[in-house]
């Protein structure tokens, strides 16, 4: 006895039945291709839709109302938060983070690392003071050492002079052009 490799076409799905198996046995390029229309009783059970019990929505955080207040929800009221710095507060970063940082040697092996003392908090002076004693100590900037630019995404234009049109030599505004 022959076993069957190809799977039921009509276990699990309707078959057309009279003139219209006729008609589809005439037509269809594989007669024994599945219609696709699933039988409704075998398909899927229970069917969806028949199930008596409802849905419920699982307890959270944020079905509480008590830990879910409406102003932590209300994203109308998410205003930038202001940050202030002041001059003498910009002043002493300015001051403290100066100088060049120092880092301390790895330690070997089971040897205790020692921390650097946190240094006092200086006194607090004027922004152009501080500005001033930052840069008498160290140049900022200098011809090698040029302040970063802006990047942009094309080159910036240079204007370079292009042979004159022909124009009158006498003409009391000549044009120039540039390219």
């Amino acid at each position: 006895m022959a076993s069957k490799k190809a799977a039921e076409s009509t276990l699990y799905h309707l078959a057309p039945k009279g003139f219209w198996k006729r008609f589809r046995d005439a037509v269809v390029i594989n007669p024994e291709i599945s219609s696709g229309l699933p039988k409704q009783g075998v398909n899927r059970w229970p069917p969806p839709g028949s199930r008596l019990e409802e849905y419920a929505t699982p307890a959270t955080k944020a079905s509480d109302p008590a830990q879910n207040p409406y102003w932590k929800r209300d994203v109308r009221r998410a205003y930038p938060q202001l940050s202030v710095v002041t001059q003498a507060g910009l002043s002493s970063l300015l001051i403290e983070h100066s100088g060049n940082q120092a880092i301390a040697a790895p330690a070997a092996k089971g040897e205790a690392k020692d921390v650097g003392a946190i240094s006092a908090p200086r006194e607090r002076m004027d922004l152009s003071a501080a500005i001033a004693t930052i840069t008498s100590s160290t140049k900022v900037y200098t011809e090698s050492k040029l302040p970063p630019k802006l990047p942009t995404p094309y080159k910036r234009w240079v204007s370079e002079r292009a042979p004159d049109a022909p124009h009158d030599p006498h003409a009391y505004f000549p044009m120039l052009l540039y390219k």
